[in-house]
């Protein structure tokens, strides 16, 4: 949390030397910043700095002016500001009226004024310490699902995103994320739901594929006691979890043919009944759906119901493949190389140009999460500060079967095979001119012309 600015306390005191004493009594706490006026004028010339604490002196002696009008101006003018009557007389009768017309506190003048004083002002400055905290945990929440920097990366595939991210956030209309495996559907589903005017209430998030068939529709929907063996208590399912909020239900795809039925009652009449009830709840909702499967197919297959299957559509967003996001891999590397150095209190190290050249070369099946993990096991597998091609472990195999997921020219496909082996018998020319069955001075040329990297 930012450390707390001082408490702004105004002093309105016709009486000089009473005011001044309890200027100075104040300002004995550095944590106070104390301002004295002894006249109405002065004092509403200055209140537009809102100040968080006024003192207010319930027998002016001034004009026409009370402190019971006084404090009504104050509070019409700057509700948050708290005032705290300070007056000669022990009526509990002001006391009430006062407090209910909006003063924090109201206290007689008397040898114990300054002590009490003191320890409403300890009260407010605690309360504004929680206030500014909730604040802080708000801003906090917002940043961390700006999705400009949570979905990081600078190239026109993942700009397009962004932009149907924004989108998203200013409607409740459905949302319906493609995209393979480790592009971060997730993410992105809670960067919609924390930037949308939905933020204060719950996300909640439910992987279809994760749980068995035949215990979907009770997480989903909840159940009665009673209902089945083993229902013990009753319980709400995640629909109702998600209330006001967003729920998201990653691999849609994957749920059978009967659940889907009740999906779209879902989505039709936004309620719901547990399993085993008979009572009809009423939702307020919006849900956010992942695929990694193109469900157009499933349709074509009778495999996903064609009804649910446009009203889920909504609005579409298509997450690309890291392969297809440019230099947003090097952008994204270095980001997971200051967290996972950040987190584990470790000096940040730096990819060198030639591990840089590996991972350009490798098309990452599994996405971001496959590159998230690639690169915290090469900081951990790095000698020093610098991360070298062989502290980089990419699975051979995946990389020359993913080579033509991606339509090349053939001297491309030359030129990523060799590099491909350069790097996986250490730069060994002669080996890998073997290997291939060309003159090593190929591999040499390829070199000096930039092709390869040695």
């Amino acid at each position: 949390m930012k450390p707390l600015k001082p408490l702004k306390i105004f002093i309105l005191e016709d009486d000089l030397w009473y005011g001044t004493m309890l200027e100075h009594y104040l300002s004995l706490n550095p944590d106070y910043q104390v301002d004295r006026f002894d006249t109405e004028k002065s004092f509403f010339q200055k209140l537009p700095e809102k100040p968080d604490v006024v003192t207010l002196d319930y027998s002016l002696a001034v004009g026409d002016a009370d402190g019971s009008k006084v404090l009504k101006k104050i509070k019409d003018l700057y509700p948050e500001t708290a005032v705290i009557i300070i007056s000669g007389q022990e009526q509990i009768s002001t006391a009430v009226e006062l407090l209910k017309s909006g003063a924090f506190d109201y206290i007689v003048k008397d040898e114990d004024t300054k002590d009490r004083l003191w320890n409403t002002l300890q009260h407010l400055q605690e309360i504004k310490g929680l206030k500014q905290e909730v604040e802080d945990l708000k801003n906090e929440l917002k940043k961390t699902y700006d999705f400009s920097k949570v979905i990081i990366g600078q190239s026109v595939a993942i700009q397009k995103v962004y932009e149907l991210i924004e989108k998203a956030t200013k409607t409740n209309i459905t949302v319906s994320i493609t995209g393979e495996t480790g592009t971060g559907k997730e993410m992105v589903a809670k960067a919609i739901h924390y930037n949308s005017t939905r933020q204060k209430f719950p996300f909640v998030a439910i992987n279809v594929a994760a749980i068995p068939s035949e215990l979907l529709e009770s997480e989903l929907f909840g159940y009665e006691k009673g209902a089945f063996t083993g229902a013990n208590n009753k319980r709400i399912g995640k629909f109702e979890e998600a209330h006001k909020g967003t729920i998201f239900l990653d691999e849609i795809g994957e749920m059978n043919l009967h659940l889907q039925t009740k999906i779209l009652r879902v989505l039709q009449e936004r309620e719901i009944t547990r399993v085993g009830g008979n009572q009809v709840i009423p939702l307020d909702i919006r849900i956010i759906v992942a695929t990694n499967k193109n469900l157009l197919n499933g349709v074509k297959n009778k495999q996903f119901r064609e009804d649910l299957y446009y009203r889920l559509l909504g609005l579409p967003i298509e997450l690309p493949p890291l392969r297809e996001r440019g230099n947003d891999f090097l952008i994204l590397s270095k980001y997971f190389i200051q967290s996972f150095c950040s987190e584990n209190r470790i000096a940040i190290k730096t990819l060198s140009p030639e591990a840089i050249e590996k991972l350009k070369q490798y098309n990452f099946p599994g996405n971001i999460r496959e590159l998230k993990s690639i690169i915290e096991l090469a900081i951990v597998m790095a000698e020093n500060h610098i991360i070298q091609p062989e502290d980089i472990s990419i699975d051979n195999i995946s990389q020359l079967g993913n080579l033509l997921s991606t339509e090349l020219s053939l001297k491309e496909y030359e030129n990523k095979i060799i590099q491909h082996f350069l790097n996986k018998y250490n730069q060994d020319v002669i080996l890998v001119a073997k290997k291939l069955g060309i003159g090593k001075s190929t591999i040499y040329r390829m070199m000096q012309n930039g092709e390869i990297i040695k």
